[in-house]
């Protein structure tokens, strides 16, 4: 009995369905975990449990992004249409050669003019194909030829340098470039203007030109050669056909460091080539022989008188 005269009797204790509702109401960090621990078991996010300070720390719930070689999941309506499409043009197609058929059964000379106008219609369609690869190749190769012009243009045009030779010179020490500007320093030498050493890829013979004192235009091809190596009269018809024809000359020399077979002198001769062998080529140096125009003028005197 308590002092205001009522019993006192305890509370009774909660049943199964107050317990629930009691169980409902969880503190925020069992909320969070809960999410995380349900993202986690989804794929959608790493499961991130920190403790601090008696509590528990969720980290927020990341999206992952998918791959980028994750196949393309299966797309019903999509396949369903390809499918439809694919037998509409099955059925054209087949309604046509159904069609074409009896077309020629009917009509014979009308399946003969459908012949001809399928014929036809292939025929323009492989020349619009040949004629479209033709202008993509026409296309490519102005490209290359612009990209090539203007590589020449942007890139500046360098001089060779000319060595100075002396009197003696060992011309069997020299390469082929060098012997043709010693040939060219001698042109120079004795009173030609308008020297250059021309040689190289696409000369087509001419290795140097220059202006004799007379004003005429003298061609030279250099070949040098070893003493077992001699010039051929191949090397001469070679040279004859654009000495004249291409270079226009009015003096057409060939200079070696080796020597002249017989018929390749005598068709020498015959084309006005003159030949300057290695001899005639260390007298020119010196300047105890004439110079490869001399000699023509000596001749052109001769038939002018």
């Amino acid at each position: 009995m308590c002092r205001t005269g009522c019993s006192a009797r305890r509370a009774p204790p909660p049943t199964r369905s107050q317990r629930r509702s009691q169980c409902r109401i969880r503190p925020r960090w069992a909320i969070a975990l809960s999410n995380n621990v349900r993202s986690w078991a989804d794929g959608e996010s790493d499961l991130l449990v920190q403790p601090r300070r008696g509590l528990v720390t969720v980290a927020a719930p990341a999206r992952r992004t998918p791959p980028a070689n994750r196949r393309r999941s299966f797309d019903l309506r999509s396949t369903a249409l390809f499918f439809v499409l694919l037998a509409v043009v099955v059925s054209i197609l087949g309604f046509a050669a159904r069609t074409a058929v009896d077309i020629a059964e009917r009509h014979p000379g009308w399946a003969f003019v459908l012949l001809l106008l399928g014929v036809a219609g292939i025929a323009a369609l492989g020349r619009r194909l040949h004629l479209a690869r033709a202008a993509r190749r026409a296309a490519a190769a102005l490209d290359e030829a612009a990209t090539e012009a203007a590589e020449v243009w942007e890139t500046a045009t360098v001089p060779r340098q000319r060595a100075a030779f002396g009197v003696d010179i060992d011309y069997d020490a020299l390469d082929a470039e060098e012997f043709e500007a010693a040939v060219a320093h001698l042109c120079e030498r004795d009173g030609c203007s308008d020297v250059e050493a021309v040689g190289g890829a696409g000369d087509l013979g001419a290795d140097v030109v220059a202006v004799s004192p007379e004003g005429w235009r003298v061609v030279i091809q250099c070949k040098r050669y070893g003493d077992s190596h001699r010039v051929g009269s191949q090397d001469i018809q070679r040279f004859g056909g654009t000495c004249f024809a291409i270079h226009e000359a009015d003096v057409a020399v060939l200079v070696t460091t080796s020597d002249f077979t017989a018929p390749a002198v005598e068709y020498a001769e015959q084309c006005g080539i003159v030949c300057v062998d290695r001899q005639a080529l260390l007298c020119w140096a010196e300047g105890s022989g004439p110079r490869p125009w001399e000699a023509v003028r000596a001749v052109r005197d001769v038939e002018a008188r």
